[in-house]
């Protein structure tokens, strides 16, 4: 169906109605994305925090009573236990089954990504609608996705494409040059010509993993 509502002469069409699961950097984009080109956008995530932006870009805030969540000091989300995890597939069913496109970007730092839409799910979803995995790389949050294929439940289209930076090359290139440009400058000291690691910095100290043979971060080794 078409993004946007469009009015023409023959009639009204409805703007398709499309669900992001998970409101990171990824996710604040496909909204952002999608309400441009006229979608109903509606988003769900487990950090009560993040409302305010779905909100401010035009999308529906979902709210499922999952008891407490939140997030890390990092501001990544914390691990839902098994029970809670049941709890948000249960009451976001609904929303997918209306859904035309729902973009899953839900992921849990160094650990495999929650699973967060079952085959039951998918059976309750419209012919022609599409699921976008972009959790794939780490395990995915829609069973039965597949790293690079594109799978067909029912006439349900699930998308789990890896790698998808490399799809826009040029852009990616660029990106990741200018932050890791910017992340050297951060310890390299111009003045005195030598690389200097202040762990006081607050990048810096969350980025260094081994120091003179310490392990610093044992949580991720």
């Amino acid at each position: 169906s078409a993004l946007p509502m469009m009015m023409t002469a023959a009639g009204t069409l409805k703007p398709a109605r499309v669900f992001v699961i998970g409101v990171g950097v990824a996710g604040l984009q496909a909204i952002a994305t999608a309400k441009r080109l006229g979608a109903r956008v509606e988003a769900f995530d487990t950090r009560p925090v993040v409302e305010e932006q779905v909100k401010s870009l035009g999308a529906k805030f979902i709210k499922i009573d999952l008891g407490e969540t939140g997030q890390t000091d990092q501001g990544y989300a914390k691990e839902l236990t098994s029970e809670q995890i049941k709890k948000q597939k249960k009451l976001q069913a609904d929303v997918c089954s209306n859904s035309d496109i729902v973009i899953t970007t839900a992921q849990l730092f160094g650990k495999p990504a929650p699973q967060l839409i079952d085959k039951k799910t998918i059976e309750r979803m419209k012919p022609g609608s599409v699921i976008f995995d972009m959790a794939v790389e780490s395990g995915g949050n829609v069973e039965g996705s597949v790293a690079d294929t594109l799978q067909n439940f029912n006439g349900v289209k699930v998308i789990g494409y890896s790698h998808l930076s490399s799809f826009v090359s040029d852009h990616a290139s660029f990106a990741l040059s200018n932050n890791l440009i910017n992340f050297v400058m951060d310890f390299y000291n111009e003045d005195k010509k030598e690389i200097i690691f202040d762990l006081d910095d607050e990048i810096i100290n969350s980025s260094m993993f081994v120091k003179n043979g310490k392990i610093l971060k044992k949580d991720f080794c």
